[in-house]
């Protein structure tokens, strides 16, 4: 029996529309939230492992702009590509291509976000696409991953998350399909990102990860990506990322300490910062309401 969700009544009062796009063989699909007819378009990558529910709460908490989301191909309910490979420059062409799929009216504002493994996505896509393809015209970055994930003062875990990976991929299809799916394992990872100390909300964000953390397609898909999250970092692409960008980071996050996103927004052209405390990597789940203060502020500045 799944938990409420706390934002459930916020999110209910936004319209949704569902549909499909075939890109890069994959069947995509995404979740058209807000009003169609909006001047400013937000197209929101989720972080790896999840699927577009996870950024429902900050969705649920913005208004007056369009909220276009997709599950990444290979997870949730979109299909694997069959004409890249699910890392960065793959995730990059393919992102590029679904914001020209969409075929966004002309005029409007286009601000691409990104979380936690989106915000590497969305930098790399930005920062390797030609200058004959549209540019957004802004950038947020929620929990930007913003140093080597092995550098985090949870290097040890990550270097534990990388045994375990390893381990799936060389145990037959079936059970290294099934460790990646391991519920101990996933509610393990569930609690160590959590910083809330709210029970009823502990319990929803770890309801969350039991839901959607294991919908994957196949392990190929999930080893690729994993081994893009945890070789690239924001960093490398943040000096050719013309475009203003909001940083939305956690005073207690654990994969990129604060200390190391204030280093970060000194690397874009045009970046601003706003730490949250009091949370760490689950932005999202934890603190959805601050961060779509700060978001809207951001998009008021930025009009």
């Amino acid at each position: 029996m799944s938990i409420t969700s706390p934002y459930a009544a916020d999110l209910e009062r936004v319209p949704v529309r569902e549909g499909a796009l075939g890109i890069l063989g994959s069947t995509t699909r995404f979740w058209d939230y807000g009003d169609p007819d909006a001047d400013t378009t937000l197209v929101l990558v989720h972080g790896f492992r999840g699927d577009h529910h996870g950024l429902e709460p900050v969705v649920a908490q913005l208004r007056g702009v369009r909220m276009v989301s997709p599950d990444l191909p290979g997870f949730g309910e979109s299909t694997p590509m069959t004409e890249a490979a699910h890392d960065i420059d793959g995730y990059g062409r393919w992102l590029r291509e679904f914001v020209a799929a969409l075929e966004l009216p002309a005029g409007g504002r286009t601000v691409l976000l990104g979380h936690s493994f989106g915000s590497i996505v969305v930098a790399g896509a930005l920062a390797t696409a030609s200058s004959g393809l549209a540019r957004p015209d802004a950038v947020v970055l929620v929990n930007p991953i913003g140093q080597p994930a092995l550098e985090g003062p949870r290097g040890v875990l990550t270097r534990l998350a990388i045994f375990y990976y390893w381990l799936a991929a060389v145990l037959p299809d079936r059970l290294g399909f099934g460790l990646l799916r391991n519920r101990v394992i996933v509610r393990v990872m569930s609690m160590a990102m959590a910083k809330t100390r709210d029970a009823s909300l502990r319990r929803w964000i770890h309801d969350q990860h039991d839901r959607y953390f294991s919908a994957f397609s196949d392990r190929r898909v999930v080893l690729e990506a994993f081994r893009a999250s945890v070789s690239h970092d924001v960093s490398e692409y943040a000096a050719r990322i013309p475009e203003r960008t909001l940083l939305v980071a956690a005073e207690k996050d654990d994969i990129t300490p604060i200390e190391a996103e204030f280093r970060l927004r000194t690397l874009f052209p045009d970046a601003e910062l706003v730490a949250i405390p009091d949370v760490g990597h689950l932005i999202h789940y934890e603190t959805p309401v601050t961060a779509a203060e700060a978001i809207e502020r951001f998009l008021g500045d930025s009009a």
